[in-house]
């Protein structure tokens, strides 16, 4: 090897200059597609947290609410609570099969429509656009010096991106507290702060800080990865595209450039020249429409590569062009290599939706939902969970009677305050002799049984003593149950355990 050689090849790097991507405005299905993603999530989204849902007195009242401070998540009609955490795993279980599947038909379609990043982008896109124009504005203001054209340009459209990252940040906190009341109170912070400032004090410290906090730390991120990184966060910090690999298979849709149709390509003068010449021609004009128009830089017809996010632009710029050419569409469309390989030998297209791997996914999802459907639809409302003292297990009382202390916790997840009986049931004999909270003592009712009440959303914990008298026989250890009785409406919440004792 020559010192030249050598030498060139020390001097050759494998870092590639980031280039800033600019998409072409393009018109077309899968862009109407994305609009309507787009509208209909952001919407979604942003008026959330304003509707609302009546719980009864004392509940609050937002449709969507997850109540840190009072560990409560509520959606419309359901109320999860700490305890039934297996709800959140069942969601993101049906969450997981539903990308897997679509993963499994259509490849990373996830990413081209309904991806958070890919929204928020597009909605920077279409800001930066009506600032600064299309693509080829775009590419001559990076170019440009910084005159004042330029620099207002910049700064209305950054100023324009922090609003709206400011108000995403904003509408992230309010699904953690009561949207209206948080509105008002943020409201006031500002309110306050502007009155100290145009009156020359020092500003205070704000009544919502935390709010303020956690809307500074989302609003910074939107604006971080929907402004400036873009398809940065696509192509090297997201690890989906990594991941699908293992989920998809050769007869999953993807955008696939079509070269058996395309090959060889080049530009319509060059085309004529081919064909009369007798040489095989393609009906890829080599106009790169397919590359400016996509949010990643993507040239599909280099086949598939981990930056293409299957949003179906390219499709559309390239039917464009191929009908004002007048050449049939499709060139650019969802299919398969598979699919390419069987029409170059004369084969025809086939796609098979239903195969081991999407049944697979699709037997998942049933399951999982169904299995979620019946547990809501079977949750109880109440419930009454006993602890036994393990130290001591027993104590035996001056007059020969033996006792057993207890810690009932009983659940009310009702609106409503519920009363119930507590009784046990056991060894001959046993009976409950008192039961306390701190420093309250409950007593009898007049019938002998001790009335428990439990008010809404609430669960109570009791210190409860049962006892057997001496007359009775001591066991080592016998089934205990303790049974609590909705004094209105019958219902019965049992719970077993132990009662211990020396044995004779």
């Amino acid at each position: 090897m020559s010192d030249t050689t050598a030498g060139h090849q020390a001097e050759e790097s494998l870092f590639a200059e980031h280039e800033n991507i600019h998409p072409l405005k393009v018109r077309g299905t899968f862009r109407r597609l994305k609009w309507f993603f787009l509208v209909t999530m952001l919407s979604a989204y942003y008026i959330a947290p304003f509707l609302r849902w009546h719980r009864g007195e004392g509940n609050p009242d937002q449709f969507i609410l997850i109540d840190i401070l009072h560990r409560r998540f509520y959606f419309g009609p359901i109320e999860i609570w700490p305890q039934e955490v297996y709800y959140f795993t069942g969601i993101l279980m049906v969450a997981s099969l539903l990308l897997f599947l679509t993963t499994a038909l259509a490849g990373r379609i996830w990413c081209g429509f309904w991806c958070p990043q890919t929204i928020w982008t597009d909605l920077f896109v279409m800001v930066e656009r009506w600032v600064e124009g299309d693509r080829r504005k775009r590419l001559a203001l990076d170019k440009a010096p910084w005159t004042f054209d330029k620099i207002w340009k910049r700064f209305l459209k950054h100023s324009v991106w922090m609003v709206i990252a400011w108000w995403t940040g904003g509408v992230f906190v309010l699904y953690f507290a009561d949207a209206y009341e948080l509105v008002s109170g943020l409201t006031g912070d500002v309110t306050t702060f502007l009155y100290q400032v145009f009156t020359l004090q020092i500003p205070t410290m704000p009544d919502h800080i935390t709010a303020w906090v956690w809307i500074a730390i989302f609003a910074g991120t939107t604006y971080l990865m929907a402004g400036i990184a873009r398809e940065q966060v696509c192509i090297y910090m997201c690890p989906w595209p990594r991941i699908q690999a293992s989920l998809t298979d050769p007869e999953a849709l993807n955008v696939t450039y079509r070269y058996d149709r395309g090959e060889p390509r080049g530009s319509i003068k060059k085309s004529k020249k081919l064909a009369a010449a007798g040489q095989p021609t393609g009906d890829c004009i080599d106009c790169n429409q397919c590359v400016w128009v996509c949010p990643t830089g993507t040239d599909i017809r280099k086949g598939m590569q981990l930056s293409c996010i299957n949003c179906g632009l390219c499709i559309d710029a390239c039917n464009n062009i191929m009908k004002k050419v007048g050449r049939p569409t499709g060139l650019i469309a969802f299919d398969t290599d598979l699919n390419i390989q069987r029409r170059l030998k004369g084969e025809k297209n086939r796609y098979k939706p239903v195969r081991p791997r999407t049944l697979i996914y699709m037997f998942g999802l049933l399951v999982t939902t169904g299995l979620m459907g019946w547990s809501l639809t079977h949750r109880t409302v109440t419930g009454i969970n006993v602890l036994h003292d393990r130290n001591p297990l027993y104590v035996e009382e001056g007059d020969g009677a033996l006792m057993n202390a207890y810690t009932v916790r009983m659940l009310n997840m009702e609106n409503r305050t519920r009363h119930f009986t507590l009784e046990v049931s056991g060894p001959e004999g046993v009976k409950i002799k008192k039961i306390s909270e701190g420093m309250y003592v409950f007593r009898k009712s007049p019938k002998g049984a001790f009335i428990v009440d439990v008010k809404p959303d609430t669960t109570r914990e009791l210190r409860v003593l049962v006892v057997l008298p001496a007359k009775f026989k001591k066991p080592a250890s016998a089934p205990l149950v303790f049974t609590a009785t909705d004094v209105e409406t019958g219902e019965k919440l049992t719970r077993s355990d132990f009662f211990k004792g020396p044995g004779e």
